[in-house]
C-alpha cells in the first residue's frame, strides 16, 4: 500500500475535556490520512459526553467508545487507549491527546518522516499555546530542561539507547505496537509515552522523534492548578526516578547555587572588604550564566526573548515542583483527573 493510501487510525481517550475536545476531533478529522478518529470517553462527568454526540452527528469518521471501569492495575489514559486501539482498523495507530490541535497536512507529514527515517514510530513535542504568567514562566523552561534530558539527536541515533515520545502525538505502525506489547504492556505506567519508546527502541525499531512547530500546537493547562498536578506527576520519573537525579537537575536548571555564591561573595567584598573584584565578576558570571542558556534556547525554540523575564518566578516553580514530584513520587502515589495511581 503505497504511503499516502495507508489508513490511519487516530485514537484520543478523554476525560473531562469539554473546553478542547472539539478543537481535537475536527482537526485531526480534517487530515485526509486519517481514516477513523475513535474517541474513548473514560467517564467524563463534564459536557465532553455532549459536544461528543454532536460532532459524531455531523462527522462520519468519528467513533466514540465509553469505559465503565477502570480495571485494577491501570492508569485510566493507558485503559482507553487501550481500548481505542483493539477497536482500531488503521495500518497506522494516532495517539493524540484532546488538548491537541492538528495543523493542516500534518498527518501527511507524519507518515512522510516515517518513511523517510524508516521509522516505525514518529512522535512530534507539540508547539505550545501559552496565555498566562505562570504558563510562561514554566512550561518553557520545562521543555528546555527535557530538551537536555531527551536530546532529539540522540533519541533519533540508533546507536544511543536514549528513546523517548510524547503522548500528545505518537504515530505507530500498528504491528511494532503490537509487537511492543500495546498499552497492556505499560498498563499502570504514569510516563506512558517513555516506555513505549524504550520498548520500540530495544526491539530494534526505529524512532523518529522532532519538534511539532507546524505540524501539531497544544495548551496543556488552563490552570496553575491544573499544571502543578500535571508536572508534579511527571517530573520525578522524567529525570531518572531518583532523588540524586531531581538534585542535579535544580542544579543544572536553576541560579541557586550561584545565587548562594554570589551572595558569599558579595558579603565579603562589599560588607566586610575582604575580597577583589575579579571574585565578584566571576561570581556575577556564574549566577547570570544559565539565564544565558535559558535566553538562547528561548529563541532557538520560536519563543519570544521576552520570556526570558520569567525565568526567577520559573526558576523557583520548577524547583518547587521537582522537590513536591520527588515527595509525591516516593510516598505512595500520584493524582490526575480525580484518581490516585500507586507509584
Amino acid at each position: 500500500m503505497g504511503i499516502q493510501k495507508s489508513l490511519i487510525s487516530a485514537i484520543i481517550p478523554v476525560r473531562n475535556e469539554e473546553a478542547s475536545i472539539r478543537r481535537a476531533v475536527e482537526s485531526v478529522a480534517a487530515q485526509a490520512e486519517v481514516g477513523e478518529v475513535i474517541v474513548v470517553n473514560d467517564q467524563s462527568s463534564d459536557g465532553t459526553g455532549a459536544i461528543l454526540a454532536e460532532l459524531a452527528a455531523r462527522i462520519p469518521k468519528l467513533k466514540v467508545r465509553g469505559i465503565d471501569e477502570l480495571p485494577a492495575g491501570w492508569t485510566g489514559k493507558n485503559y482507553a487507549v487501550s481500548v481505542g486501539a483493539a477497536a482500531a482498523s488503521g495500518d497506522w495507530l494516532l495517539f493524540t491527546d484532546a488538548d491537541t490541535n492538528h495543523l493542516p497536512g500534518s498527518a501527511g507529514r507524519a507518515l512522510a518522516d516515517a518513511a523517510s527515517h524508516d521509522a516505525v514510530l514518529v512522535s512530534y513535542s507539540p508547539e505550545q499555546q501559552i496565555e498566562t504568567v505562570w504558563e510562561r514562566a514554566l512550561i518553557p523552561l520545562i521543555y528546555w530542561r527535557l530538551s537536555h534530558r531527551y536530546s532529539f539527536d540522540r533519541v533519533n541515533d540508533a546507536k544511543s539507547p536514549d528513546a523517548a515520545a510524547n503522548g500528545q502525538y505518537i504515530l505507530m505502525r500498528r504491528d511494532a505496537y503490537e509487537e511492543a506489547g500495546g498499552h497492556a504492556a505499560m498498563a499502570g505506567e504514569v510516563l506512558e509515552d517513555v516506555a513505549l519508546a524504550k520498548r520500540v527502541k530495544r526491539a530494534g525499531r526505529r524512532i523518529y522523534f522532532a519538534p511539532g512547530q507546524g505540524i501539531v500546537q497544544t495548551r496543556m493547562y488552563r490552570s496553575l492548578g491544573a499544571m502543578w498536578e500535571g508536572w508534579t506527576k511527571n517530573l520525578y520519573p522524567l529525570f531518572g526516578g531518583s532523588l540524586g537525579g531531581i538534585a542535579l537537575e535544580i542544579d543544572a536548571a536553576t541560579p541557586l547555587l550561584g545565587a548562594v555564591l554570589g551572595g558569599a561573595l558579595a558579603w565579603e567584598l562589599f560588607v566586610r572588604g575582604t575580597l577583589d573584584w575579579l571574585l565578584a565578576i566571576a561570581a556575577a558570571l556564574l549566577f547570570v550564566r544559565p539565564w544565558a542558556w535559558y535566553e538562547g534556547w528561548l529563541r532557538r525554540n520560536h519563543y519570544p526573548g521576552s520570556f526570558i523575564q520569567y525565568y526567577p518566578v520559573g526558576a523557583c516553580l520548577y524547583t518547587a515542583a521537582l522537590i513536591a514530584s520527588w515527595w509525591k513520587n516516593t510516598r505512595g502515589g500520584v493524582t490526575w483527573k480525580g484518581r490516585k495511581y500507586a507509584t
